[in-house]
């Protein structure tokens, strides 16, 4: 079975290297550096984790992954592509696959779409259905800020409620674009509405 996660961690660590420390992503207020800092403190700071999305250990987290900021580029970036070590559970194949495939996917295309003149990707078959199978249970919870019912739409008309409501917005496109959208990338992902999508577009979501 293709490990997707490995292939996407491994051409973000090619995409790093080859754009350096200071080039843009879409993660607001975020260079390269600031989210290679981010990768190696998922990987490799397990005390730190549980701050990444908010809550009492927020501060610890920011604290930590500035220290990893001011550390030389190329070691970071070399700990990016190693992933994560042996004794973290992510390194585990059952949940390397389901978890890292999305964050790396997602990280991959922050630094990507920040650059002049991108364009979006051909994505491997597998690696399209993998991310739509890690959509349908994560659309749910990423999307539960969002102000108005959400439907996703992926190819052969393949349908997810991302969240019920009314006034709602079924979104349409390819997996990877949607994925962009759930977590909260949508200004730069490429996709078509019925409804309007302008409130999806303008909630905080995603981790």
């Amino acid at each position: 079975m293709t490990n997707h996660a490995r292939q996407e961690r491994s051409a973000l660590a090619d995409l790093l290297e080859r754009v350096g420390p200071d080039a843009p992503t879409c993660c607001a207020g975020w260079s390269t550096r600031d989210l290679a800092a981010h990768l190696v403190l998922r990987d490799r700071r397990l005390d730190a984790v549980p701050g990444i999305l908010g809550g009492p250990l927020d501060g610890h987290a920011e604290r930590v992954r500035r220290s990893l900021r001011a550390r030389d580029y190329r070691e970071l970036v070399t700990q990016v592509r190693g992933g994560p070590p042996p004794w973290n559970p992510l390194a585990l194949p059952a949940l390397d696959r389901p978890v890292n495939t999305l964050e790396y996917f997602v990280h991959h295309e922050d630094v990507r779409r920040a650059q002049p003149s991108w364009q979006p990707r051909t994505l491997d078959p597998g690696l399209e259905t993998a991310l739509w199978g890690a959509l349908r249970p994560g659309a749910r919870l990423l999307m539960r800020r969002s102000p108005v019912g959400v439907v996703l739409e992926g190819p052969g008309g393949r349908l997810i409620t991302a969240r019920a409501g009314s006034p709602s917005a079924t979104l349409r496109g390819a997996p990877g674009e949607l994925v962009l959208v759930v977590f909260g990338r949508g200004r730069v992902a490429r996709f078509e509405a019925d409804g309007d999508p302008e409130p999806i577009l303008s909630a905080h979501l995603g981790p």
